[in-house]
């Protein structure tokens, strides 16, 4: 087969597609010939300077959250932390906090707003920071706390649902983007919003 490069170059294109006989991989798959692997969790993305989200991370994740140097993570879910990622939050020094919030589909959600404003006090005290927060597949729960932490950092509405959007895709719910429209930020508002992690 035959490709047409950029500058109207051919390149030839293998048959085969196999990796090549070096090419190895360890059974963890944290190393490809030699060179460790940082493979970020579903949906990561960094939120603001010392703040990122993720859906829930496994151990193909633990080199690349040990190179944000994480002193916290906040975990929405109910369900008890695995073992394996215990011992990765033990063995690198960062503190769990646990905020568990049931994973519902419409019509039935029922959003706690007491949970959310404890997770964003958590969040918002840059003692934790660097802080991770995940739910399942970081979409629901967690759109739900940094479209809250948009509203204090006065995000335009429009703005904040653009950004749940981007990661519930094809999942958003309306029941979501009204509760973020509806949380009241007042009893926040003595809380210092901007971080200063970066130095």
């Amino acid at each position: 087969m035959r490709v047409e490069g950029f500058e109207g170059k051919a390149y030839e294109a293998a048959d085969d597609l196999s990796p090549p006989p070096d090419y190895s991989i360890t059974g963890d798959a944290s190393e490809i010939n030699g060179e460790e692997l940082f493979v970020p969790p579903l949906n990561f993305a960094m939120v603001d300077n010392g703040v990122f989200r993720s859906g829930f991370p496994d151990s193909a994740n633990f080199s690349f959250l040990k190179s944000l140097g994480l002193r916290s993570i906040i975990n929405l879910c109910p369900e008890t932390y695995p073992e394996v990622n215990n011992e990765f939050l033990k063995a690198n020094g960062i503190m769990l906090f646990q905020f568990g919030i049931d994973g519902c589909k419409e019509p039935f959600v029922n959003i706690p707003e007491e949970t959310i404003r404890e997770a964003l006090n958590v969040v918002l005290d840059v003692k934790n920071h660097p802080v991770l927060i995940h739910c399942k597949r970081g979409k629901h729960r967690t759109g739900c706390v940094v479209g809250c932490l948009r509203k204090l950092h006065r995000w335009c509405l429009s703005s904040i649902f653009d950004e749940y959007q981007r990661f519930a895709a094809a999942k958003a719910r309306v029941s979501d983007q009204r509760f973020i429209e509806r949380f009241d930020i007042s009893s926040m508002k003595h809380i210092p919003i901007t971080f200063s992690f970066s130095k």
